[in-house]
């Protein structure tokens, strides 16, 4: 039976409502256009940095065939594993310095490809536990794992990934006519036609915003030149999984650094969780809160260690399909069905997977530049729910600070040891490493020792 929420809610479903299958389908295909490229994207640089050519197709397929197993779990929370809610699951950009160190290490010994591959599963596949344990405890880490704290690190994912929003539209890295007028035009199309249709009162377009602007774009790319069709790649016709297909190889000081990026990610998770219970008006404090927060970071590490299994990097909740959620209004959790459905197929069927890999850099800019944004601006609101004294704001100024100062001069830990430049190389390391040590070690304000108090006594 599909059920509509309040036509006073933002919401066209709720997190319990079953829409019909075509605007389920629909809805999905939303958050699997958002997600597709984030997907494979760490998997083709790693594999270009390494030389991982002749492994690429599989690599990728099977990063696509465990992020719909993931989201799949996330939302049928089976087993209490999960989240219950839309939280889909994707290759994480976190961990490309550490997995990169890993493997360039092996290849400096003179390691094969299927070597390297080799130590990074098998340190990934341990690395796994560290998210799934730390989940156990996440109710007892409230002191750590505050408001103030997941605000600024789920801010500073959105402002991050901004930034590959706006080369996107500019025609994308290296491009040799990046920042080109029609690609601006391309990009400020398909912006404009998701804002204008999220604008409308009819449900239908606003649910289908992502789609049509992504569509719109296409054509108008075609129609200019920019969309060129090209020859598929020869590609096997189905992908199937084998278990450790490269074998199973482990070292320490592969190892320590990807750790810490777990570590990293479980507080990521909790703020991309927290931001999906927002958006999807669930309570954001309480039992139930924690109870999502607590199946969601192990859905988020089952989800890693069937990545390490299965021959694919680790993975996190996509921050950027709870801004399709924010978009399209449908937070229905049976949605989550079927993306991960969908993401199963184009997993299986490699070929679909190259269909969508020629939608032009421009177009797929200008729809990630909004659902980046609304991330940022998710975490504000989640900002929003801390007391703003002096303390806040000097953790919330210092963590800004030292992670977006990181990421905008990549060369500025290049004099530093290789461990240091792999945990503290990107703004997501260190503004969240930031801003939990400040929240630990400065003493707290009085007027916030009462929200303390309350916080404690709900855990």
């Amino acid at each position: 039976m599909t059920t509509e929420s309040q036509p006073t809610s933002e919401l066209l479903y709720g997190l319990d409502d079953r829409p019909a299958p075509l605007p389920a389908f629909f809805a999905a295909l939303q958050h699997v256009l958002a997600c597709f490229v984030g997907i494979v994207t760490p998997t083709l640089i790693i594999g270009g940095v390494l030389g991982l050519h002749e492994q690429l197709p599989y690599l990728i397929s099977m990063g696509l065939m465990v992020s719909g197993v993931g989201t799949l779990i996330q939302a049928r929370r089976p087993f209490g594993i999960g989240a219950g809610m839309i939280c889909v699951q994707g290759t994480s950009f976190a961990f490309l310095s550490a997995v990169l160190a890993a493997g360039l290490m092996v290849k400096a010994r003179g390691g094969s490809p299927d070597d390297i591959l080799a130590m990074i599963f098998g340190v990934c596949f341990f690395g796994a536990f560290i998210e799934m344990v730390l989940s156990r405890f996440i109710g007892r880490l409230q002191r750590v794992i505050t408001p103030l704290v997941t605000g600024i690190v789920i801010t500073i994912i959105g402002v991050s990934l901004i930034k590959v929003g706006i080369t996107d539209v500019g025609g994308g890295a290296k491009a040799e006519n990046f920042g080109a007028p029609i690609n601006l035009a391309l990009g400020a199309l398909v912006l404009l036609t998701i804002i204008v249709l999220n604008r409308l009162s009819n449900p239908w377009l606003r649910l289908s915003a992502i789609v049509i602007g992504l569509l719109v774009g296409s054509l108008a790319a075609w129609f200019s030149g920019v969309l060129v069709p090209k020859a598929l790649p020869e590609l096997p016709l189905v992908s199937l999984p084998i278990p450790f297909r490269y074998g199973f190889d482990f070292d320490w000081m592969a190892f320590v650094p990807v750790a810490l990026i777990y570590l990293i990610t479980a507080i990521e998770t909790t703020g991309d969780l927290t931001a999906n219970c927002m958006i999807s008006k669930q309570p954001i404090k309480g039992p139930l809160y924690l109870q999502r927060i607590k199946g969601g970071v192990f859905g988020d590490g089952v989800s890693s260690l069937i990545a390490a299994v299965f021959n694919t990097f680790p993975n996190t909740t996509f921050s950027q399909n709870n801004g399709v959620i924010q978009l399209s209004g449908v937070a229905s959790r049976h949605v989550g069905y079927y993306i991960g459905a969908i993401l199963l197929i184009l997993g299986l069927f490699p070929v679909l997977g190259a269909i969508l890999q020629q939608i032009p850099k421009p177009v797929l800019g200008g729809a990630t530049l909004v659902m980046f944004g609304t991330v940022a601006a998710a975490g504000i609101r989640i900002l929003a729910q801390a007391p703003l004294d002096r303390r806040s704001l000097l953790i919330m100024a210092t963590s800004f600070g030292i992670g977006l100062g990181v990421s905008s001069q990549p060369d500025l830990l290049g004099q530093m040891p290789r461990l240091v430049q792999n945990v503290f190389g990107s703004a997501i390391t260190s503004g969240g490493l930031t801003a939990i040590l400040m929240n630990l070690l400065l003493p707290l304000e009085n007027s916030a020792l009462p929200e303390e108090t309350e916080q404690t006594q709900q855990v």
